[in-house]
């Protein structure tokens, strides 16, 4: 039975990725999402169908999107259809309803307290399954299914002076996060060496050697050579930075400034500081301190993780 994985780039597909190995699939899978640096690293070696990029709530995109799946599907190839959004699923599952696939929606991992848009949305699609991440807020409809985060876990490291820095704000077009780099320029020591990914982030006094984006290759080697890592709060970036060993400074843009269309990733932050698996601050208030303190801890893989829970076999 060949499953087609669905996801946009990005933290989407950052924990479709990660959550691959527990689902039971990956023998007999293909993927479908956009080419970035990211889905070329992430998916070397699986068969990849590229499908148009699609931004978030961009009707445009998604339009486009719903007919490459026309054409993906039409074959009768696949039986089954598994994403992690955003609205790429939607565009998928319309039509996978429609030739009597099943499809499993599993919902992002910063949705702490509820669905988002397309995991409403979704779930007005027959023949759809749902999962949460959390199961605080499952129901009748709603299964949980796991978290992608059960896989890792903080620990205490021994001090170091923090010599090199990664700093990560994302790199959506729609929104900068000029508060957090401000915030940065201005505490950050002088003397550390420091990788600047800031996106469309832009502020009248730009970091020397601050860069758009980063080649996808090229940031996982620097976090995994840096002492600390400060990155928005992104499920994807949160990810990135626990894979290389680091509990980051983890700072959640705020609706009311216009860095995001909702507070979710300040839901995700409380989740993951809970956990213990990032140091969660706002922009106004990272401190120096802040960075020696997140590097004295490590975050490990725990290689112990239960399969995802399927309302039915997968």
């Amino acid at each position: 039975m060949t499953t087609l994985l669905v996801a946009s780039t990005g933290g989407h597909l950052a924990e479709l990725h990660d959550l691959l190995p527990r689902l039971g699939v990956q023998h007999d899978c293909v993927w479908a999402t956009f080419d970035s640096p990211q889905s070329r690293s992430l998916l070397d070696g699986h068969e990849v169908i590229h499908v148009p990029p699609a931004s978030t709530r961009d009707p445009v995109g998604a339009l486009r999107d719903l007919l490459a799946a026309r054409r993906v599907l039409c074959d009768g190839r696949f039986r089954r259809v598994i994403s992690t959004g955003a609205s790429v699923a939607m565009s998928f599952f319309l039509p996978a309803a429609r030739h009597g696939l099943d499809c499993h929606y599993i919902e992002s991992a910063t949705r702490t307290v509820g669905p988002s848009l397309t995991g409403r949305l979704v779930a007005r699609v027959p023949r759809t399954r749902l999962y949460t991440q959390y199961p605080g807020w499952a129901n009748g409809r709603w299964r949980y299914g796991g978290s992608i985060f059960d896989g890792y876990a903080p620990a205490p490291a021994a001090p170091r002076p923090v010599s090199k820095i990664v700093v990560t704000l994302g790199t959506q077009d729609r929104f900068g996060f000029p508060r957090l780099l401000q915030r940065l320029v201005d505490v950050v020591p002088a003397e550390a060496e420091v990788l600047w990914q800031v996106g469309s982030t832009r502020i009248p006094r730009m970091p020397p050697g601050a860069r758009r984006q980063v080649p996808y290759a090229e940031m996982q080697q620097a976090m995994r050579e840096a002492d600390v890592i400060v990155t928005h709060a992104g499920v994807g970036s949160a990810l990135a930075a626990m894979r290389a060993g680091h509990r980051a400074v983890y700072v959640p843009r705020r609706a009311r400034h216009g860095e995001h269309v909702d507070d979710h990733q300040v839901e995700m932050a409380r989740e993951l500081d809970r956990r213990g698996l990032v140091l969660a601050r706002e922009a106004d208030a990272v401190t120096t301190d802040d960075l020696t303190r997140a590097a004295t801890w490590t975050v490990t893989a725990t290689g112990a993780v239960p399969a995802f829970r399927w309302a039915e076999a997968a």
